[in-house]
């Protein structure tokens, strides 16, 4: 008996700009002809089919090897990427390519990682011997779910991030007082002095402009304001700067470095 098997068109295909795919296609069977077996599947995926990006954005590409037929020694993974740098200069530099092995692909899926969860929902497979599609349907079957671990995971991640979010703020406000000082040497500078060490820089400030009414008496104590901020976070008396308070202290020091500017002009 013959019969006919027609090939499935995969759902998200209309998704993605034509010129993305064709490009993204190219890379793929080049990818084949360099690696062969040892390249698995190789997906695109990403913001183009969420509409996110402007026009002529990344391509994100997935590609996935096997590390369970070959051993990823350290010469093998620098000579896969450099195969992968020379064939995204040859086909386009738009290709954003993530690299992935089976092993760990598989463990993503597992686990309903949902980095791994929004590639097998958006994604089409340009290179697919049977990996990726079967996991794509048993996703839109409802068959892929999050474990607890998982869970537990990425919850756990939040508290460290709001940490980590504080932290910037503080260094933000560290470089604010760069600014400031900055502009404060180059002011004196301009006068003739060699910048001093940074907690004489206020008193430098009154002695040589406020007193000759080069400047106003309020960036002087701006400059002192900064430098005692400077040494109550540097030594842990302050351990965190609220939005608000940042936003002011940016303006303060920008109006502070403007100042500083029309006085050298």
């Amino acid at each position: 008996m013959r019969f006919t098997i027609l090939p499935k068109t995969n759902p998200n295909i209309h998704k993605y700009p034509t010129e993305d795919y064709t490009i993204a296609k190219a890379f793929a069977k080049r990818l084949k002809n360099e690696f062969g077996d040892f390249l698995k599947c190789v997906v695109l995926f990403g913001s183009a089919a969420r509409r996110s990006r402007g026009p002529k954005g990344d391509i994100d590409v997935l590609v996935v090897v096997d590390d369970l037929a070959m051993r990823m020694t350290r010469e093998v993974v620098e000579a896969y990427k450099l195969i992968v740098e020379k064939t995204v200069a040859k086909i386009s530099t738009r290709l954003h390519v993530t690299s992935m092995t089976i092993t760990s692909f598989w463990e993503y899926v597992r686990a309903g990682d949902p980095v791994a969860i929004n590639i097998l929902r958006d994604g089409v497979p340009l290179i697919d011997p049977g990996i990726f599609e079967p996991l794509q349907a048993l996703l839109i079957q409802g068959r892929i779910r999050p474990t607890k671990e998982s869970v537990w995971v990425y919850f756990g991640r939040a508290p460290r991030t709001i940490v980590n979010a504080k932290w910037h703020l503080l260094q933000a406000t560290l470089d604010l007082y760069w600014a400031v000082i900055d502009a404060a040497h180059a002011a004196l500078m301009h006068v003739g002095e060699i910048p001093p060490t940074p907690e004489h820089v206020a008193d430098l400030l009154r002695e040589r402009l406020v007193k000759k009414k080069l400047l106003e008496p309020k960036y002087a104590e701006t400059m002192e304001k900064f430098y005692r901020l400077m040494k109550k976070i540097t030594h842990r008396e302050i351990k965190e700067i609220r939005g608000e308070e940042f936003d002011k202290l940016l303006k303060e020091t920008d109006e502070f470095v403007k100042r500083m500017k029309r006085f050298i002009e």
